[in-house]
């Protein structure tokens, strides 16, 4: 069993505090919001909250609308890949992509989750 990042979007009120939690794990010298591995990204008046996934060199070709809670999305908003299109989670100062590493391990040290008040990110056992 690993512990891993579960985001229920449904509970996020965009306070945006585990961007300044992981923000300020990475940065060196305050809180840096571009250094974070997680983003809230709002669309309409609802907000998600998205970790930075594995990078790829390809340029994605998926423009499909997703569906949650009988609303549409839109998929390139809410997807995890560091993408080479996107400069969503980039490295400020050396354009390098960005991956979540749950601040250090174990995983139980994720920022991101010790600082959400509204319980919208939570670590949950899965099977290897």
């Amino acid at each position: 069993m690993t512990l891993k990042i579960k985001v229920d979007h449904s509970k996020c009120n965009g306070c945006r505090h585990c961007e300044a939690a992981c923000a300020l794990y990475h940065s060196e010298d305050g809180v840096n919001t571009h250094r974070s591995r997680i983003r809230v990204i709002k669309q309409g008046e609802e907000f998600f909250p998205v970790l930075a996934g594995p990078y790829t060199e390809a340029k994605c070709n998926v423009t499909n609308v997703i569906r949650i809670g009988g609303k549409e999305y839109d998929m390139c908003a809410l997807c995890v890949a560091s993408c080479p299109v996107k400069p969503v989670f980039r490295e400020p100062d050396t354009d390098i992509p960005l991956k979540c590493d749950h601040c250090g391990e174990p995983v139980t040290n994720a920022s991101c989750v010790k600082w959400c008040t509204s319980g919208a990110l939570t670590l949950v056992e899965e099977e290897d």
